[in-house]
């Protein structure tokens, strides 16, 4: 088998449990704030009442690539660490990141800081569900998960083509 067919099928199970877990927790309602008359806030952000936050979820696919599910009342929370297996994916996955929150505005349900131990974040809220379909945005969150590696892999192959060609040139001189 090649490489990339091993790894496809290491994902495919490590996706289905994402998913699985997902369209389970998304069964999020309208919920008014039980301090604050006429506020409705994500209860998995504020924790106002620790009986509408359920217990955190972590699928992991090894030590380094893992998503914590968060659910609550009327929001949820995903976390996803994303494989880092060297220096050089560790600044690509941290400068792409940036890029991405900082446009969050335009994926209605990114999160602009990810959560303390996670590369990125998601808070999908019950106004989302109400206005677009649950297993949409859970084939995003998934889409997501496959792209970004293939993202992080083909930069790394592109970072590594400058390099060698700027040292090509480099070493002309000498």
């Amino acid at each position: 088998q090649s490489e990339s067919s091993k790894m496809a099928a290491t994902l495919k199970p490590y996706l289905q449990a994402v998913r699985a877990t997902l369209t389970a927790g998304m069964c999020l309602e309208n919920f008014e704030s039980q301090v604050v008359e006429r506020h409705n806030k994500p209860e998995v952000e504020v924790r106002s009442s620790k009986e509408l936050v359920l217990t955190p979820v972590v699928v992991s696919r090894n030590e380094k690539e893992r998503v914590q599910i968060e659910g609550s009342i009327n929001s949820i929370r995903v976390s996803i660490a994303i494989k880092q297996a060297d220096e050089i994916e560790k600044i690509l996955c941290k400068k792409f990141m940036r890029f991405m929150m900082m446009r969050a505005e335009s994926f209605f349900i990114l999160r602009r800081k990810p959560v303390e131990g996670y590369d990125i974040s998601f808070l999908i809220t019950n106004f989302h569900t109400e206005q677009m379909y649950k297993h949409k945005l859970v084939d995003f969150v998934i889409q997501f998960m496959e792209e970004i590696d293939k993202e992080i892999s083909e930069m790394k192959i592109s970072l590594n083509a400058r390099a060698r060609i700027v040292a090509e040139e480099f070493l002309k001189n000498f």
